[in-house]
């Protein structure tokens, strides 16, 4: 019987990942993972809206409840420390830098399907699952390969693919990994629409369904700038327009993201965030919101899921944030640089530096990285 450690949160969909697991015969062990929580105010108390939304007390005794009928066994992980430093430090690094990150996808590849899947190896684990609406499948290709003739190699590899429901669909999330981590890794709930989901947890009888869907950033209670302005100080820089002129001042370059138009204050509006100038601290406005419309990018930190570089140039379609309808682009790799520039066949709204750039062709997930 093969073992897998399933990451319980308490909500739905990992609820019934593992309800799959128990069902199809795996030995099952649920795993709820304990992530760093922001600082509590003082005279909060017993506030908790100062947890972490996916692993607050509430979603704690969930997990423990589903488990319990599932008659699995249920322990709990504290990564509040390598999470602080590996997650929320790069969040706030990033925006010092005066780019906007994408914490998610690092928190998948360095603590759910990082240290969660070290510390299932060291539990004799065969894999670890978890309630992401992904799919995976073996895929064989072939590569012609130069020696006395040409021949022709077979290699297998995971490939990563869509879900079912592309509305849930969490590929976007999920480019980091690799295939040392993809071959230990099952999604159970990535055939399955969000509504089939939820009827399995009826049929199961897990008491999960009126859990509060987290779509936001797990370890943010308010807003970004509110949780920016608890960690990092205002500094203060002009608002100059296109044309050069002075028109206000920022708080801090920290504070916005390329596309903004709430939040700026300048009268005579609405103005969009076009650009930062880190060195001189200004930030570029603009009242056109087409100025914001760019064809090209370049990418680097560059991922591909099946381990090697496909054969460049490529078509593919590419997505610039979560939420972006993709885009049909071309990739091609600056040698010197390192990285990768990519040129649309329409333009895109907004690119912002320190998000993800990820690849599709058709369902499958080539790759991604991170734009600058």
């Amino acid at each position: 019987m093969k073992k897998v450690i399933c990451a319980m949160s308490g909500g739905v969909d990992s609820s019934v990942a593992a309800a799959l697991l128990k069902r199809a015969g795996f030995d099952v062990i649920g795993i709820f993972m304990k992530f760093w929580k922001p600082r509590i105010n003082a005279d909060s108390g017993a506030d908790l809206r100062g947890y972490n939304r996916c692993c607050s007390p509430e979603a704690e005794i969930r997990a423990r409840k589903v488990a319990k009928i599932l008659k699995i066994p249920f322990y709990v992980f504290d990564f509040s420390k390598e999470f602080k430093e590996r997650i929320v430090d790069y969040f706030l690094e990033g925006y010092k830098k005066g780019i906007t990150p994408n914490p998610c996808v690092v928190c998948n590849k360095e603590i759910k399907f990082g240290l969660l899947l070290e510390k299932a190896l060291e539990l004799d684990a065969d894999y670890i699952a978890t309630g992401h609406y992904a799919r995976l499948r073996n895929t064989k290709k072939y590569e012609t390969t130069k020696t006395f003739s040409y021949i022709r190699n077979k290699f297998v590899f995971r490939s990563l693919l869509r879900a079912k429901d592309k509305e849930k669909d969490q590929s976007y999330f999920l480019w980091m990994l690799n295939q040392k981590q993809l071959k230990r890794i099952l999604f159970p709930i990535g055939d399955l629409t969000r509504k089939e989901v939820e009827n399995l947890a009826k049929k199961f009888k897990l008491p999960v369904l009126k859990a509060r869907k987290s779509v936001e950033i797990c370890f943010i209670q308010t807003t970004i700038n509110d949780f920016l302005k608890k960690y990092l100080k205002e500094k203060p820089g002009k608002i100059i327009d296109t044309q050069g002129k002075i028109l206000g001042e920022h708080k801090g370059l920290w504070f916005y993201t390329i596309g903004q138009r709430k939040g700026i204050l300048l009268s005579g509006g609405p103005y969009f965030v076009l650009d930062k100038d880190l060195k001189k601290n200004v930030l570029i406005v603009t009242k056109n919101e087409r100025d914001l419309y760019k064809k090209e990018l370049i990418c680097k930190n560059v991922n591909w899921i099946c381990g090697r570089v496909p054969r460049l140039p490529l078509k593919i379609k590419a997505k610039i944030r979560y939420r972006h309808q993709p885009g049909s682009a071309i990739i091609t790799k600056n040698l010197e640089a390192r990285t990768y520039k990519l040129v649309f066949s329409k333009s895109q709204r907004a690119i912002t530096p320190g998000q993800s750039v990820v690849f599709y062709k058709g369902q499958e997930l080539l790759g991604g990285g991170m734009i600058s």
